[in-house]
């Protein structure tokens, strides 16, 4: 299958791809793609024709489990939003994928069994923002609060320092962001998964230092992140 894929739900960010691309193979390694994701109300498959679905019954079918697998790669989190505290983009799910490399994500792109898949995805996707990240902390898994499963993804203000959190909020991951290679212009430093009680909910849209921010609460399908950070260098 020639030709290269479109990316009609994004904007390729070309210095992140450059950066990405021209990285030695001794600084490459393990990043976390993370993807926020919202659908089409009906999947669009344009003149090829396609069944008459959802735009997430399309994603669903999309999901190129297989290739993943065969390129070495994990899903650590994968779920759905439940409910938003901040963002004026209504965020319908969330996913990540751990690569070994960089290189194998870009690999991916080329190969005609995933291309076979990603006609559904682009039928279904409205718009998307994924970006890779590493990982900077972990919590114990001793130590799991409870609580709903939060993700933030944040920018800070210039010279800032991001403000503390309210109580009844319990670290769980946080990672760096380290590009957006597709999304819609925005930049971004960091991402926090966290288990947050009802209470503390909406005072995390009121963090102090931010210049942006990503708030939903996510009903995660799977969830292994502080596993997948554990066992990244086996």
């Amino acid at each position: 299958m020639a030709g290269r894929l479109e990316y009609p739900f994004g904007s390729i960010d070309v210095g992140t791809a450059g950066r990405w691309l021209h990285l030695p193979p001794e600084d490459d390694g393990h990043v976390w793609m993370l993807n926020l994701m919202k659908y089409r109300a009906v999947a669009d498959y344009g003149d090829e024709g396609g069944p008459a679905i959802s735009g997430k019954e399309a994603d669903d079918v999309y999901a190129p489990t297989a290739v993943l697998a065969d390129l070495g790669a994990t899903i650590p989190l994968f779920g759905d939003v439940t409910h938003q505290v901040a963002d004026d983009v209504a965020w319908d799910r969330i996913a990540i994928v751990r690569y070994p490399s960089r290189a194998s994500f870009f690999a991916m792109q080329d190969r005609d069994d995933f291309k076979k898949q990603y006609v559904h995805k682009r039928a279904g996707m409205e718009t998307t923002i994924v970006m890779g990240c590493v990982p900077l902390s972990v919590a114990d898994p001793a130590e799991a609060g409870s609580g709903q499963l939060v993700m933030r993804v944040r920018r800070f203000a210039d010279g800032a320092t991001p403000g503390p959190d309210p109580g009844r909020v319990t670290p769980v991951a946080h990672f760096a962001v380290d590009g957006v290679i597709l999304g819609d212009g925005r930049r971004w430093d960091d991402v926090r998964f966290d288990r947050v009680e009802e209470a503390s909910l909406a005072a995390l849209a009121d963090t102090s230092g931010l210049a942006d921010q990503v708030v939903v609460v996510i009903d995660p399908l799977m969830e292994s992140l502080v596993d997948s950070v554990q066992t990244a260098g086996e």
